[in-house]
């Protein structure tokens, strides 16, 4: 029973279909064949404007090249203490801006509270030649505590940003499990809440190994091109990156996968929730449920085969861990993983 990620599971079968059919015949190569331009037509389709997008491989290379087109080597980028480009991407953000200076920015649950990234600028003045220049701000959605904001409160952070001349920057890991979740129409919760870069994710999702950087206006993505080039992330069968993506986006594939996570998820926080001495650590909103519960029933999870990670050190008894539903997780290991818990 393998809850300690969606990065554990393969890949959907419309993404491996995709990925056969785009292995028939010959190609242009590096991007300029006719699958890369059909992947990018879908994009503007689903988010109802004409977009720049750029299959990568990896998510970390979408936050940090979309983050390096944005800011300058002086500037500040503003994020949640807990984001990925700052805890898991090894000094990525830095690395490809040549030094932007990355700044922890507190809220509850994950998300970015308006007051404390208003209290964090103000510790940096405009203009002053000793202090890095605040660029940009970054999101992750869903958060990196499972939680989704709403196109108001990803408004709210977009009209700090726009007041200071700043970008702001969307990591969309989990954007289908947050699309999922909010079930509006995607444009109204990126570009339309005041979204101006984001990446976009699929692997996670049900995808191989796919990513892409999508700018929401073309003229800002700049260098962009020169910059995936020299990071090793322009595929020479780029045709394959934009198969799964475009496999993925079609006819709401993304989301229906999407949908299953999410409700496997709420599923296993509404029965382990019943259970004495267990708590939710966040609210459950997409496909990750942080839970405390007593170190001894950790422990027999452990002991009955369910898979996790543990989150924090446990203390008083208690231990703080992650579970994470995918698109291909078993609905039986969720119901055997409820009826381990409740046997304890």
């Amino acid at each position: 029973m393998d809850f300690t990620s969606d990065n554990a599971f393969g890949a959907a079968a419309p993404i491996l279909d995709a990925l056969v059919a785009a292995a028939a015949g010959s190609s242009p190569s590096y991007g300029e064949d006719a699958l890369t331009e059909r992947m990018r037509r879908r994009f503007c389709d689903v988010f109802e404007k004409d977009v720049a997008v750029f299959p990568v491989a990896t998510g970390t290379a979408a936050n940090c090249l979309a983050l390096a087109t944005v800011t300058p080597a002086h500037g500040a980028i503003f994020c949640h203490e807990s984001a990925h480009v700052e805890e898991d991407e090894c000094g990525a953000a830095e690395f490809f801006t040549h030094g932007a200076k990355l700044v922890r920015v507190g809220g509850a649950h994950g998300k970015l509270a308006p007051n404390e990234i208003e209290a964090a600028l103000a510790r940096f003045r405009p203009g002053f030649v000793h202090h890095p220049q605040p660029f940009a701000i970054s999101i992750t959605q869903a958060t990196e505590s499972g939680t989704v904001y709403t196109p108001d409160e990803i408004a709210a952070i977009a009209a700090i940003a726009h007041a200071r001349g700043m970008t702001l920057h969307l990591d969309g890991a989990r954007i289908a499990n947050a699309m999922a979740r909010l079930g509006c129409a995607p444009a109204d919760a990126t570009w339309r809440a005041g979204v101006d870069v984001m990446s976009f994710g699929a692997t996670k999702g049900g995808a191989l190994g796919a990513e892409a950087v999508v700018f929401f206006d073309p003229a800002m993505a700049g260098d962009f091109v020169y910059r995936r080039k020299k990071a090793g992330h322009l595929l020479s069968k780029m045709r394959f990156v934009a198969a799964q993506l475009d496999a993925y986006l079609r006819d709401g594939t993304w989301l229906a996968l999407a949908g299953r996570a999410n409700a496997l998820a709420s599923r296993i926080a509404e029965g382990l929730a019943r259970l004495p001495g267990v708590s939710l650590e966040h609210p459950v909103e997409a496909n990750e449920v942080f839970v405390r519960l007593p170190v001894r029933l950790a422990e027999k999870l452990r002991a009955d085969g369910v898979r996790f990670h543990e989150w924090e050190p446990a203390r008083e008894g208690h231990v703080l861990i992650r579970l994470v539903t995918s698109f291909a997780t078993p609905e039986a290991d969720v119901e055997r993983l409820l009826s381990c818990a409740s046997a304890s």
